[in-house]
């Protein structure tokens, strides 16, 4: 794919004992948004890290642009990290901090002087030159580490956590700012972390990670509607994930109950999993719905009331705008479109590994 900007091929690494990647493949894209998700220890650091230079693999290549650049330090990669800690120094200006790497890379003083005011106006943080880091906010020095990081003119912007150490409101600025500066600049951005709803909201594609292997890799939308196992229905938002038996295609019995699905190819009378959102289950009269069951929490969440439900022997989690009392006796109902089958896997390493692709 000639817009493939970065390869990863066959990368393994381990610490001791511990095997932290196994044959993982990767490629990104240019201009993409790319974000590596999952649970502390499944790999995304370290697989950021051995992209940035700062971590060497014990098998496979990081081929950026077509060259095999496994080895190159570094400060020879054509590409930036901002880390969870800004990592400032605090004992130079802003403009100082903003043109540390342009001075080693022996820049004039109006070109650097002309970078500063673009980094910083990109930024939203024009007439800051003079203040000291130990003045600004947590956001106004994490946007200062990005400046740093944009003046170099990366292809390729690495950022490992960057708003985990932010309040609610500010990481979600710092989200939309995000968005903007990768639209405006058209740098490649790898983002880590273990948010999922910073990682729906700001990517174009996102791998979600566990115990070293790549579990799903798509678009936020595909990712959310239609994991492919459970460890990605569950990571990614609330799921209700049942067992069940896909009778034939297109109809699938859940708890005792048949629920036409618009899935095919499983089989007959074979066992899978089912994956429902809490926003699809709807609560309806109790003769209305393909199984009857009784609202036993209640909790107001401000946009949706998010409701527990014992039917079937199960207890579904339900969001709606519609309130049902604690005690009401409700019928469950899900259109077919809502009800995701995933095959079950066939031992717990498989539905680690058989994605790794």
């Amino acid at each position: 794919m000639k817009d493939v900007l970065v390869n990863l091929e066959h990368i393994s690494k381990s610490y001791g004992n511990q095997l932290v990647l196994d044959d993982l493949n990767l490629y990104i894209r240019e201009n993409e948004f790319l974000t590596l998700l999952g649970p502390s220890g499944c790999g995304k650091t370290t697989t950021l890290r051995i992209l940035g230079g700062f971590e060497q693999p014990d098998k496979g290549r990081v081929i950026f642009e077509g060259q095999d650049i496994t080895n190159l330090p570094a400060n020879k990669r054509q590409l930036n990290t901002v880390f969870q800690k800004y990592a400032l120094f605090t004992h130079m200006t802003i403009a100082e901090n903003i043109a540390f790497g342009l001075k080693i890379k022996n820049k004039s003083k109006s070109y650097i002087d002309d970078k500063i005011k673009y980094a910083l106006k990109l930024v939203n943080l024009d007439g800051f030159e003079k203040r000291m880091p130990d003045s600004l906010s947590g956001g106004q020095q994490q946007r200062i580490a990005i400046a740093r990081a944009i003046v170099n003119e990366p292809k390729l912007l690495l950022l490992d956590e960057p708003l985990g150490a932010l309040d609610l409101k500010l990481r979600q600025d710092m989200q939309y700012e995000l968005i903007r500066l990768k639209n405006e600049l058209g740098i490649t951005f790898i983002y880590v972390t273990h948010d999922q709803e910073e990682a729906l909201t700001m990517s174009d594609t996102i791998v979600v990670m566990n115990q070293g292997y790549i579990q799903q890799i798509g678009s936020p939308e595909r990712i959310y509607n239609e994991p492919e196992n459970a460890f990605v229905a569950d990571f990614i938002g609330d799921s209700n994930i049942i067992g069940a038996t896909m009778i034939r295609d297109r109809l699938v019995e859940i708890l005792g109950a048949k629920f036409d699905c618009v899935d095919e190819g499983f089989g007959e009378n074979k066992p899978v999993d089912v994956v429902i959102r809490p926003e699809d289950v709807m609560l309806v009269k109790p003769e209305e719905g393909t199984i009857e069951g009784v609202v036993t929490h209640l909790i107001f969440k401000g946009v949706h009331y998010e409701m527990e439900v014992m039917a079937a022997g199960f207890e579904w989690l339900v969001h709606s705008t519609q309130m049902c009392a604690v005690g009401t006796k409700v019928g469950i109902k899900v259109d077919p479109f809502n009800i995701q089958i995933m095959n079950k896997p066939e031992s717990e390493d498989e539905e680690a590994a058989k994605l790794d692709e």
